[in-house]
């Protein structure tokens, strides 16, 4: 990161427009969704963490590229125990496989009609990401969207190996960094008034890819946490926020091959 950046205050919300407005404003334009989820993340961080992070990401692009930001949407697929810790927590609200698909692809073919030049999609849930991506595949994208770009991502994919080895020595892997390091860092960062004084570190993170059952959760969390929290910082999070964005930037400046 180079320079000072100053996260956007201000952006352009769809919800605030007037039905005669929208034509307008959405042509030529860039549509922003940010989807997440209510989930536990320990007894360090709030349930809102899965959202907060793709929200804010959300209005730093839309300010960045003068687009139109949509409401949230801010429940998620089934936390898992090997990715979110399960619901073995309280707190965690979510919706089945086949509802949530079901209802992206409703929601997708309505923002369709809209018929703004791109569409960006930015998730903040572990299990959202299959769910999400087949969504829009099965909502035939060619004429769904005839005009429109849709490009959508969870924002960890952007996070690039180097910035990983540089920041996270022993990195767990995505899937079980949850309530971990990196999401703790951009708490601090970003809601920093959210974050509680306690860190709990988890010594034996799960392996990705293997469900068990029956689940044993002490083994397979501290309180929710799948990782090590040691090293968290709001420096480390907004470092790494600004690397997402650079990434995000860069992804949608890339023509597809």
């Amino acid at each position: 990161m180079t320079g000072v950046r100053h996260r956007a205050t201000q952006v352009s919300s769809y919800g605030d427009l007037a039905s005669p407005e929208v034509p307008a404003a959405l042509d030529g334009a860039t549509l922003v969704w940010p989807i997440g989820g209510l989930e536990q993340h320990g007894p360090h961080l709030p349930l809102s963490v899965d959202f907060d992070i793709p929200d804010a990401l959300a209005r730093q692009l839309t300010a960045d590229v003068g687009g139109v930001l949509l409401p949230g949407q801010p429940f998620s697929a089934r936390s898992l125990p090997q990715s979110g810790g399960g619901l073995h927590f309280p707190g965690t609200v979510h919706i089945d496989g086949a509802t949530f698909i079901d209802y992206l692809t409703q929601t997708l073919r309505s923002l369709g009609r809209l018929a703004p030049a791109r569409l960006v999609v930015v998730n903040g849930h572990y299990e959202n990401e299959a769910l999400l991506f087949e969504a829009i595949d099965g909502c035939d994208p060619a004429r769904t969207f005839p005009g429109t770009e849709v490009v959508a991502f969870s924002w960890w994919s952007l996070v690039e190996d180097d910035w990983l080895s540089a920041h996270a020595p022993g990195f767990p892997g995505w899937h079980a960094e949850h309530a971990a390091l990196t999401e703790t860092s951009l708490m601090m960062y970003l809601r920093p008034e959210l974050v509680r004084a306690v860190r709990v570190d988890h010594p034996t993170p799960p392996a990705a890819g293997v469900y068990r059952h029956p689940v044993d959760v002490d083994r397979m969390s501290s309180q929710g946490v799948l990782s090590a929290t040691t090293g968290s910082s709001a420096e480390l999070g907004e470092q790494l926020f600004w690397h997402v964005m650079d990434g995000i930037h860069r992804t949608l400046s890339s023509k597809q091959r």
